[in-house]
């Protein structure tokens, strides 16, 4: 079983990446084959400055080491490290119809909010559908809002095998009933249901985009003024607080343990405390949860050398997958 996916390195790790997606990938490492790549390369459409692509590059390895990646048992590396990831987009983008790409989801909704709608945006899924293929991957862990780029990446898959695979058949993608088993396999995706949409500090989704984060590795006094500034209403003290659309009450439930929650739950609802008390305890949460892993990254920071060598090790150990698929396109492509 070969379990993939990946995070841009186009920000600093924040609350979002960790509960939407780190922590389920770390305890994802026992599986067989767990392949974490960080994609440098996609960053690339927002990201337009060599040595803070470097720096923010190394904070991704960094912040995952940090929060229990172990490299012993998952593969971590830098996408544009495993040049394979680029030769199979070029191959599988002579497949793919145009329209696929200018009715994606996320293509519209970045064009709509102001992202300049250049190639890179563009042929951003044929890109990811090549990071997931390339490893032959079984599985691909995705939230729901996540999904179409996997469903993109099946049927395209599909039809770069029923072009070049002679007898293959798509309700037979690996041949069980008689039929020839596609050069590109099919992967499943594994709908993280649990997944947490976590609130920003302005109430949007929790996004770099945004500039609305809560950042793991940030300073102290960083972590305490995005905290102490999450938006929040003119609701008086003594009055019980709204809970609809409160990013504050959000993340409290999202960071406090249930039985906490409740308490809290019950004095959000009672009155008589201000948003600036609900703050401090959240403040509390935060530390409670992630100081350990922050003198961590404090730790590892002092030996940059040793996280370059995880990298360069993981893609050592990744290029031996990508090279073996690469290897059978090639020859069914005649190249």
């Amino acid at each position: 079983m070969i379990i993939l996916s990946g995070i841009q390195s186009s920000g600093r790790v924040h609350l979002g990446n960790y509960y939407g997606a780190i922590r389920q990938f770390v305890e994802f490492q026992s599986e067989e084959v767990a392949l974490y790549f960080i994609a440098n390369l996609h960053a690339l459409n927002s990201v337009r400055n060599a040595d803070l692509m470097r720096e923010l590059t190394h904070d991704v390895a960094l912040s995952y080491l940090s929060l229990g990646l172990d490299p012993a048992r998952a593969i971590l590396f830098r996408q544009s490290d495993v040049i394979e990831h680029v030769e199979l987009f070029w191959i599988l983008g002579s497949v793919v119809p145009l329209a696929d790409l200018t009715n994606a989801h996320s293509y519209k909704d970045k064009v709509a909010r102001g992202q300049s709608p250049d190639f890179g945006l563009l042929a951003y899924p044929i890109l990811m559908a090549a990071d997931i293929l390339i490893y032959n991957s079984h599985v691909v862990p995705v939230g729901k809002d996540q999904r179409q780029h996997l469903e993109l990446a099946r049927d395209w898959a599909s039809k770069f095998n029923r072009a070049y695979v002679s007898g293959y058949k798509p309700d037979d993608p690996e041949g069980l009933r008689g039929g020839v088993p596609g050069v590109l396999r099919l992967p499943e995706a594994r709908i993280l249901e649990q997944t947490a949409v976590v609130p920003g500090t302005d109430g949007q989704k929790m996004s770099k985009t945004y500039d609305n984060t809560i950042e793991l590795f940030a300073s102290d006094k960083a972590v305490k003024k995005a905290i102490m500034g999450i938006k929040t209403d003119s609701t008086p003290v003594e009055a019980p607080k709204p809970i609809d659309d409160s990013a504050l009450y959000g993340l409290l439930k999202l960071m406090a343990a249930p039985g906490d929650f409740a308490e809290i739950d019950r004095r959000w609802r009672a009155g008589g405390e201000g948003y600036g008390v609900f703050k401090k305890e959240l403040l509390d949460l935060f530390h409670a949860t992630f100081d350990a892993a922050r003198a961590r990254h404090a730790e590892l920071s002092r030996d940059p050398g040793a996280v370059e060598q995880v990298l360069m090790d993981g893609a050592g150990r990744a290029r031996v997958l990508a090279q073996e698929t690469m290897a059978r396109v090639r020859r069914t492509v005649g190249v």
